[in-house]
């Protein structure tokens, strides 16, 4: 990835990922299994329907360490099967 995070952030840390995806229950357990492995600690994410309910966005504060931690936390979040987009 080429990012200009280190150029605009001072790491460590937090940000607010935005996770939008599929509206299914396990979308949010599936989202904070994959941080759980990157970057270990107690997450409460908040979860917002859209009007129709077919999708459903998660908004979470992640403490990040560096350009690396946070690009790889953007791959693996996307990689997930019920996510569409994470900003």
């Amino acid at each position: 990835m080429k990012t200009h995070f280190d150029e605009l952030l001072d790491f460590p840390c937090h940000q607010t990922f935005k996770i939008m995806g599929i509206a299914n229950a396990q979308m949010p357990v599936d989202v904070v299994a994959c941080i759980q492995k990157h970057a270990p600690g107690d997450y409460a994410p908040s979860v917002k329907p859209s009007s129709k309910g077919n999708y459903q966005s998660l908004s979470i504060s992640i403490k990040v360490t560096s350009k690396e931690h946070m690009e790889t936390l953007y791959k693996e979040l996307s990689s997930l099967e019920l996510v569409r987009f994470v900003l």
